[in-house]
């Protein structure tokens, strides 16, 4: 390991970054290496441009993943290499707003119903009960079920910070089906490997069988169930704060979002133009022949 590489981890460990962002950081300054045959710290904000140009016009990669490319480079010269440059040396590319495609309540019911493994079954059912993103629901410990107060506890969920969902008595149920048939012990949904939770890849391996078992023709990955969640709890009434609490969502205008795709909100909502005084219909105009 480079002398360089090390003190980014260090710096990202004291800033108390999560796996996931250490291992996406390092894994992208490493591109951005190898692609000059040169080590970073001999690069400078004219080097960032040209990669930068090269994994869009080249790559032809989503604005998202030249941004997760683009956050890295911003950490190591920023933070590690403690470079002065200003934000327009290391330009953030700026994201497409995409509403996410929901499915119906009777969708998600149907999706479901072509889970055949019971413990995949279990987890995406718990994912949708209380709109946990996929890598919540993998890493529950049957201690994180508190049946005493009706709610699940998640462990350092995003942002490493920890909160309380909702327990349903009906997903309760099915849990304890689920934990009648597989006796799980420290983790809910344990892996193949003992001793760790089931992999994200399982579940979306899972998930995209059901979905070719299903018919249904809209997209669907485990984070679809999440969207779902919102939605439906909006459309009956929720308010968009307590969604907010619910999903962990830092910000409010996160969670706002959803106000754009809940139909019954929307038509719910009256037009202005129904709100006018009764219009005269027009009177036809008779046609009037020119002489000739």
């Amino acid at each position: 390991m480079t002398p360089l590489r090390q003190r980014m981890l260090e710096d990202m460990s004291i800033r108390n970054l999560t796996d996931n962002t250490k291992q996406s950081y390092i894994q992208q300054v490493g591109l951005y290496a190898k692609y000059f045959h040169r080590s970073p710290d001999k690069l400078g904000p004219q080097e960032v441009r040209e990669y930068q140009v090269y994994l869009t016009l080249t790559r032809k990669l989503s604005a998202s993943s030249i941004s997760t490319a683009t956050s890295a480079l911003r950490f190591l010269y920023r933070v590690t290499l403690k470079q002065p440059w200003s934000p327009d040396d290391i330009p953030m590319p700026k994201k497409p707003f995409k509403l996410p495609v929901v499915l119906s309540p009777e969708e998600v019911m149907h999706f479901l119903d072509c889970i055949e493994n019971i413990k995949h079954r279990t987890l995406l059912m718990t994912a949708y009960a209380a709109g946990l993103r996929v890598s919540e629901a993998t890493h529950l410990k049957v201690t994180d079920i508190d049946s005493q107060r009706m709610v699940i506890r998640v462990d350092q969920g995003k942002g490493r910070k920890d909160r309380f969902v909702m327990l349903s008595p009906r997903l309760l149920e099915v849990l304890r089906t689920y934990w009648r048939s597989a006796h799980p012990q420290t983790w809910l949904f344990p892996g193949y490997i003992p001793g760790q939770p089931i992999t994200k890849g399982a579940v979306e391996q899972s998930c995209q069988k059901a979905h070719r078992a299903c018919g249904i023709t809209k997209p669907i990955t485990p984070h679809s169930l999440r969207h779902a969640f919102a939605t439906h709890l909006l459309e009956s009434g929720t308010d968009v704060r307590r969604i907010q609490l619910l999903m962990g969502h830092r910000s409010l205008s996160t969670t706002s979002r959803y106000l754009k795709i809940a139909t019954s909100t929307l038509c719910a909502t009256v037009s202005p133009f129904d709100l006018l005084p009764k219009i005269a219909s027009p009177q036809p105009v008779a046609s009037v022949e020119t002489p000739v």
